[in-house]
């Protein structure tokens, strides 16, 4: 007897898309009361190659939304630093699954871990046409900062990354998203941003991309706007003077409008590396062969490393506590 078809993303008892029954907070950055419970990780491959491994994980902490995790290895390091990778809400994994762009993120003996967004690429499933990261921004930008945090602790479990030096490379929609959550998890000591959106009241107005929505006038409306409030790089920039932070801007780039590269700037904290390119040219002679990522890469690997256990650090730091707690 064959069972019924039963759509994808749809709850069988209830016939509810599963996306609605979410229970999470998304005008907050801490997960606090969200219903998130996170599910055993599942390790679907790992390739070997000649100077990393890769190794696909699915991971989900929110119904309906499994998440391809890409963990990229370099070979003869042990528990290496890792830069977390986050690109466009356009993007998926392909670029995670490429040798080329693997080899060229792990060279040097850094680990390379590639996320999507929510609502985006594969993660962008049963749900209706009209629904896309922008016109769903507050979700998206919320449940993706809770995700970076999921991710870390999965990062933690693991045992073979030194969670004391962890990065996070974001670009477009995966900058703003950077900044929010290493605003919300001190884990990540060093964030590079490529063009980073932010200053939401302006950027909704102006930006070019939310004039491809019909309904994108509404964007800019004083309800959509009080949702994205507490999740505006701007105002979480300036808390960020403990982390090792860039900010890169091509200027010629019009999705995020002048104004607002300035107020990203300008709320940046005075520890802040800001480049500028003139144009998108110009950011690919400094970007070729892997070089973008260089900055984080190698701010990552400056940082103290995690004693370990029965090193002469650890012991140092184990007696210095106990007198403490005496």
């Amino acid at each position: 007897m064959h069972k019924p078809y039963q759509a994808p993303g749809i709850d069988p008892k209830t016939g509810v898309p599963l996306y609605e029954t979410i229970q999470e907070d998304w005008s907050s950055l801490e997960v606090g009361t969200s219903k998130l419970e996170p599910a055993p990780p599942l390790i679907a491959q790992t390739d070997e190659m000649e100077t990393f491994t890769r190794t696909l994980v699915q991971l989900q902490w929110r119904p309906g939304d499994p998440m391809d995790l890409y963990v990229i290895m370099p070979k003869g390091v042990k528990n290496p630093p890792a830069v977390v990778y986050l690109f466009s809400y356009k993007d998926d994994t392909d670029r995670f699954r490429d040798n080329g762009w693997d080899e060229r993120a792990t060279r040097g003996g850094v680990a390379a871990v590639g996320m999507v967004s929510a609502l985006s690429g594969h993660r962008f499933q049963s749900r209706p046409m009209e629904q896309w990261f922008v016109s769903e921004l507050q979700e998206s930008l919320g449940s993706t900062v809770h995700d970076v945090k999921f991710i870390l602790d999965y990062l933690a479990q693991r045992g073979d990354i030194d969670m004391s030096r962890i990065g996070m490379f974001g670009q477009s929609s995966g900058g703003a998203i950077a900044l929010l959550a290493a605003a919300a998890d001190p884990r990540l000591k060093a964030v590079d941003v490529l063009d980073p959106w932010g200053d939401w009241p302006v950027w909704l107005a102006k930006s070019p991309i939310v004039k491809e929505d019909i309904h994108g006038t509404n964007f800019a409306q004083p309800d959509f706007l009080k949702k994205v409030e507490n999740l505006d790089p701007v105002k979480w920039l300036p808390t960020l003077k403990s982390t090792h932070l860039r900010i890169q801007q091509v200027m010629g780039n019009v999705v995020t409008p002048d104004e607002c590269k300035a107020a990203i700037r300008n709320a940046a904290p005075k520890n802040a590396e800001v480049v500028r390119y003139d144009n998108v040219r110009d950011l690919a002679k400094a970007g070729t062969e892997g070089h973008l990522f260089d900055w984080v890469k190698a701010t990552v690997k400056d940082l103290p490393a995690a004693a370990r256990p029965g090193s002469v650090l650890s012991t140092q730091n184990d007696s210095q506590r106990e007198s403490a707690q005496r």
